[in-house]
């Protein structure tokens, strides 16, 4: 879906959902956002990280402003 709607906006370079997706983490890492907190976001984690109870906040989303 996001592909025809570029397409039909006129927008040539290649684009899809996970633009959005590291448009966004970029966008959060920039604003101060956490490494470990992004790769939860992104649903990435890596295996070393325990994320045992980890949950992220409001504040920590509303730090993505594109």
């Amino acid at each position: 879906m996001v592909r025809k709607r570029a397409l039909a906006a006129r927008i040539m370079a290649p684009i899809g959902n996970h633009s959005f997706r590291a448009t966004g983490i970029t966008a959060y890492l920039e604003a101060g956002g956490t490494l470990e907190n992004a790769q939860l976001m992104a649903a990435i984690p890596p295996a070393y990280l325990d994320l045992a109870g980890h949950e992220i906040t409001l504040d920590e989303v509303e730090r993505i402003t594109i």
